[in-house]
């Protein structure tokens, strides 16, 4: 099973024409028909159902089909970057960060990285309300600082710390003047909540995991955390935040509240499971190290203790 065979399946699964496929792989279609037969026996089974009429993937070519494209493009993207590093040029890492990245340890972890690896480019990407994956999920980034949890699947994760969640109100709201609140006072309330197809993510802003079966919440979508603010400040709804709201986006109109049995938020570094780039390995050991060194400054986040 080699290359040019996978590549002229994929080709073949694109125009599902034998002839026009040939065309654009620029061999005769009987050497064409050739290699897809060969590939068929290696599998043993068949990767088309050919008539006279149509060509059509089988059950187990659309499977083939899907692997085959994933790793094509990862093998291309390999041979890319082999071919910048013999140029000379310089290896680029793509960083994907939501608001507040890893808050006070964003720094000294890109501190870290780029000491130890000081020809390297550092491509820092911010992603709003709509991609809690940070670029994870679309392939745009090849690391990223995210917020658990999250439906993006196949993620190793590296978490750095968890922090106590608030609730943003408004400063109209007669919560406003609790020092506390619990889940309970929360649950009837309508909430302002991100627009994103993250699920799971979205659930645990929400608090769903709190809800009777059956019973949904009332929910203000947003397309931005300062629309979500706003929101807020306006008294059209609360939101569920984490503590570094009070720091990282505080608002004259807003007061967050501690919420003394939510579930806490964390903060990790996450990338692709099976990825060949040997920077992210590179990025996350920098991470272990910074946050073995930095124990008072993650104790702090985790407290909230910045007074």
């Amino acid at each position: 099973m080699n290359l040019r065979r996978l590549r002229a399946f994929v080709v073949v699964a694109e125009e599902l024409h034998f002839t026009r496929a040939a065309k654009r792989l620029y061999v005769a279609q009987q050497a064409l028909s050739k290699q897809i037969a060969e590939l068929e026996t290696m599998l043993g089974t068949s990767l088309f159902d050919r008539t006279t009429r149509k060509v059509e993937l089988t059950p187990a070519g659309e499977v083939l089909l899907a692997a085959v494209r994933e790793a094509l493009l990862r093998i291309d993207e390999g041979v890319e970057e082999a071919r910048r590093v013999g140029r000379g040029e310089h290896a680029t890492l793509r960083v994907g960060f939501i608001a507040g990245a890893a808050l006070e340890l964003t720094s000294p972890i890109l501190g870290e990285f780029t000491n130890r690896y000081p020809e390297t480019s550092v491509e820092l990407h911010e992603y709003g309300l709509a991609d809690p994956s940070a670029g994870l999920a679309s392939g745009a980034t090849d690391v990223a600082f995210i917020r658990l949890p999250s439906a993006t699947q196949d993620l190793v994760t590296l978490r750095l710390f968890t922090e106590p969640s608030v609730a943003g109100v408004s400063t109209a709201n007669p919560l406003s003047r609790r020092e506390s609140l619990r889940v309970a006072d929360l649950l009837d309330l309508p909430l302002a909540i991100g627009h994103t197809d993250d699920t799971v993510w979205r659930d645990f802003w929400t608090l769903a995991a709190h809800r009777a079966p059956g019973s949904s919440a009332r929910l203000v979508e947003t397309a931005s955390q300062g629309e979500e603010m706003e929101v807020v400040a306006a008294g059209m709804a609360c939101n569920i935040t984490p503590a570094a709201a009070r720091r990282y986006a505080p608002h004259p109109g807003v007061r967050f509240i501690p919420i003394e049995d939510s579930t806490a938020s964390a903060v990790a570094l996450a990338y692709r499971n099976h990825t060949e780039n040997p920077l992210v390995h590179a990025f996350r050991d920098a991470a272990a190290t910074v946050i073995e060194r930095e124990i008072e400054l993650v104790r702090a986040i985790e407290h909230d203790d910045f007074a």
